[in-house]
């Protein structure tokens, strides 16, 4: 789905143009990728991280390649940075003053299971795994009723329905998120408001590093699965769901890397 860089691009080419697209998370991982493969399918996106000197190379390399992006840097765990957040993109004028799709994307991970994790990060680790994402998914939810349709998508992860002990917290924190938006589908259906879930199996980016996964703990387990998942194969599955007649939606989808049996 390379829609960048087309001058011969159709409407049809295209699917999303005219859609403004809220991702968050999305310095790096699947959440950058999101942002460039949305934006190459003709959504405008307005991306959110913490660190802010990635989301302005984003924002550069979105615009070089005759895309639209605002740069929101903000915590993706706080209220008060999710409302800015929305509160700029409804202000801003390439986006329409509006917004038609949200990506849930922004979350961390922790190694260990319950036993074995460190306890000090669990507060923070629910904090914007469950807290921040269940907050959005309210204030997305809410706006999207009014309107009468639009998009959330909620990363989730094949751990939340494959719950391995190696990695127990953050699978329960993902299996929150999947219940919170299924709920949240349930509840907004009725208005044509549209409410994926998206479940990764074991994507290669910044990740695994981050969770405190390394070679001992992750990389010799995963060696036996072969090639493992790209974020850009993530964010093409998404842009394509997106993409969807506006009567059909794909509630849930878990991809993995062909050769990952477990989780």
């Amino acid at each position: 789905m390379d829609y960048i860089n087309r001058s011969d691009a159709t409407l049809s080419e295209r699917p999303l143009a005219g859609k403004t697209a809220v991702i968050t998370g999305a310095s790096s991982g699947i959440g950058r990728a999101t942002a460039l493969t949305l934006s190459g399918a003709g959504a405008v996106v307005v991306i959110q991280a913490r660190r802010r000197d990635r989301l302005d190379r984003l924002a550069e390399d979105i615009s070089n390649r005759g895309g639209k992006a605002l740069a929101v840097e903000g915590d993706a765990g706080l209220e008060t940075d999710i409302d800015r957040l929305l509160d700029q993109t409804l202000a801003w004028k390439d986006g329409g003053c509006k917004y038609d799709v949200v990506v849930i994307n922004a979350g961390r991970g922790l190694a260990g299971g319950i036993l074995t994790s460190d306890q000090s990060q669990w507060q923070e680790l629910y904090r914007v795994n469950v807290l921040g994402a269940a907050y959005l998914i309210r204030r997305a939810g809410q706006y999207m009723v009014e309107r009468k349709g639009g998009d959330i998508v909620a990363i989730s992860s094949v751990v939340a329905k494959n719950l391995s002990p190696f990695g127990a917290f953050y699978g329960s924190s993902k299996a929150a998120v999947s219940v919170i938006a299924e709920a949240v589908r349930r509840d907004v259906a009725p208005s044509g408001v549209r409410v994926s879930i998206v479940m990764p199996g074991i994507a290669l980016s910044e990740f695994q590093e981050m969770a405190g996964y390394n070679q001992a703990n992750f990389g010799n387990a995963v060696a036996q699965f072969g090639k493992l998942l790209e974020p850009k194969e993530i964010a093409d599955t998404i842009c394509w769901l997106l993409a969807l007649p506006p009567h059909v939606n794909i509630n849930e989808i878990m991809i993995r890397p062909t050769g990952q049996i477990y989780p």
